[in-house]
């Protein structure tokens, strides 16, 4: 398995350094969960997702796919603002569209 994703994640970059498009369904959204360079999501939400660091920090294992897409580009674009988005705004740079997709239908995967 490690080696699919792997595999998987050299294919992306190559595919984007090559101009090409890469969908969705063709990152790997548990890869970019974990990714530092990703915003390292795991460092606050869990490594399971349902662990958050903090007992205010959002549970997003099973959480609606459409949903939580939306709130990151909402983080991401400022439309969402308030004291619990200050972290995420932060991060949020790191993930592009198509990558948020990717951590989102991951995340609505996972059992909650």
């Amino acid at each position: 398995m490690r080696i699919k994703t792997v595999f998987s994640t050299l294919l992306a970059v190559y595919m984007m350094a090559a101009g090409m498009t890469v969908s969705a369904e063709g990152m790997d959204g548990g890869a970019l969960y974990s990714n530092p360079s990703k915003g390292g999501c795991t460092a606050c939400h869990g490594k399971d997702a349902k662990s958050p660091l903090m007992p205010v920090y959002p549970k997003l294992a099973g959480q609606n796919e459409a949903y939580m897409l939306q709130q990151m580009k909402d983080i991401k674009s400022g439309a969402r603002n308030n004291g619990m988005t200050a972290a995420m705004k932060g991060v949020m740079h790191m993930v592009n569209d198509e990558e948020m997709a990717a951590i989102a239908k991951y995340l609505s995967g996972l059992t909650p």
